[in-house]
């Protein structure tokens, strides 16, 4: 048992617990807030609150131009100050996690996804939490407050401060890691940052942007028995299918990036919804889809539409019926912009030193690329440089039966406080 887990285990499991009991699906996350901003006062961190405003983010490039369509309205996030030694002679380091999640269908769980359910293996004596969230990422968000709290214990000759952060809305484009970094809630500055996602205890240092479009598709509709007649967008939508998959292909083997060589498919196109048709009997005239195309570091979403865009027009250009009926290839919900920092950066020399202090393998201490967006993009934006690691399996989040390995969890509390430490101990990092 390391010394974290020694200290700050059973509070951790106890906030850990609290957290997974409450369902921050749908915009619901200001009960959890509360409980978490309540929390922090009572362990001696000075907390703050802030909510977004949607007028600022309609601006921002990642979210929809018209500010009624991103929700804000009692959304808190919290985060909580503790302050070493001299606080303004020091740097300051940012533990951040977020506190919703997505949502749940619970006919694919075995047990109730907002009850932590706790198994052992009789044979290897592994032991492990299931629940919504306990992966991505509550297990996560509540290690970070116990590093805090390891490390303020031993902060002797330490200068400088830690922030826990518990954002809202991640999932949904980053709604409250976006506030904070275009409209920073606190009266100093941010140095860096720590992101507890699931990253297996690896270091991340690239995150890949996603693109998301919705194709709309007309064609003529017409009784099944005389389907000649009509105009199937089927077919259309097969081929647009076929050719963006071409596309894959290619910018798998033109875009490169030494972080992502270990992906069969670094930047992935996937239609994750389709409708089409209104009637059995009737050829479909309408169809709707849903694409997710990845954006790798160092491109723009921008430069990666403009690249979709210009593959629809040559099918367009080539077919009579859609050259009358363009379809319409539009932009919904929320865009990730791709994110990446050196590998050099101090916060990132810092996991790395800790990771290695504390057993991890030397390999595992390498930088990775993700081939998921995350709040980092934000705060790098910012001027933030920011990392990812945290404790679980990017594999399970999202997943039913969502479930993380305690020991893994103890492990980040260990290395992410020593991150801490290392990190406020030099004097550079400001």
């Amino acid at each position: 048992m390391n010394d974290f887990a020694a200290e700050c285990e059973a509070d951790l499991r106890e906030l850990t617990e609290d957290l997974l009991r409450f369902d921050t699906t749908e915009e619901n996350e200001a009960p959890a807030q509360a409980h978490f901003r309540d929390r922090l006062a009572d362990l001696g961190f000075e907390t703050y609150e802030w909510t977004a405003d949607a007028d600022l983010l309609a601006d921002h490039d990642s979210f929809p131009d018209d500010p009624g369509e991103i929700p804000v309205a009692n959304r808190p996030s919290v985060g909580g100050v503790l302050e070493f030694g001299n606080p303004d002679a020091g740097p300051t380091l940012l533990l951040n996690g977020h506190i919703d999640v997505v949502p749940v269908a619970r006919e694919s769980w075995s047990s109730n996804p907002f009850e932590p359910t706790w198994r052992k293996d009789d044979e290897t004596g592994t032991e492990t939490l299931t629940a919504r969230g306990a992966a991505d990422m509550k297990s996560g968000l509540a290690t970070c407050v116990f590093a805090a709290k390891h490390l303020e214990a031993a902060s002797s000759g330490l200068d400088g401060r830690l922030v826990v952060e518990s954002v809202v809305g991640e999932e949904a484009g980053g709604v409250g890691a976006a506030a904070a970094a275009l409209s920073n809630p606190y009266p100093f500055e941010r140095d860096a940052a720590v992101i507890a996602e699931p990253t297996d205890l690896r270091p991340v240092t690239a995150a890949e942007g996603s693109l998301m479009k919705r194709l709309r598709l007309t064609g003529r509709s017409a009784h099944a028995a005389t389907r000649w007649r009509g105009v199937d967008v089927l077919p259309y939508f097969e081929e647009i299918r076929r050719a963006f998959r071409e596309l894959e292909t290619e910018r798998g083997e033109s875009v490169t990036h030494p972080l992502y060589e270990r992906f069969p498919v670094p930047w992935p196109v996937v239609v994750g919804r389709v409708e089409a048709g209104d009637w059995a009997s009737s050829v479909p005239a309408e169809l709707t889809a849903e694409f997710r195309i990845g954006v790798a570091p160092g491109e723009t979403v921008a430069e990666v539409e403009d690249a979709f865009d210009q593959r629809l027009a040559e099918i367009v250009a080539n077919d009579d019926w859609l050259a009358d009926h363009p379809p319409a290839f539009e932009r919904f919900s929320v865009q990730f912009e791709p994110s990446e920092i050196d590998a050099d950066e101090p916060v990132v020399t810092a996991v790395q030193r800790a990771m290695q202090r504390n057993g991890l393998p030397e390999s595992d201490t390498d930088p990775r690329g993700a081939t998921y967006g995350a709040d980092a993009r934000h705060y790098i934006d910012a001027g933030i440089p920011t990392v990812m690691f945290g404790p679980g399996s990017i594999e399970q989040a999202h997943f039913p039966d969502e479930t993380i390995v305690w020991d893994d969890v103890l492990t980040a509390g260990q290395v992410l406080s020593e991150t801490v430490k290392e990190f406020l101990e030099n004097k550079n990092s400001k």
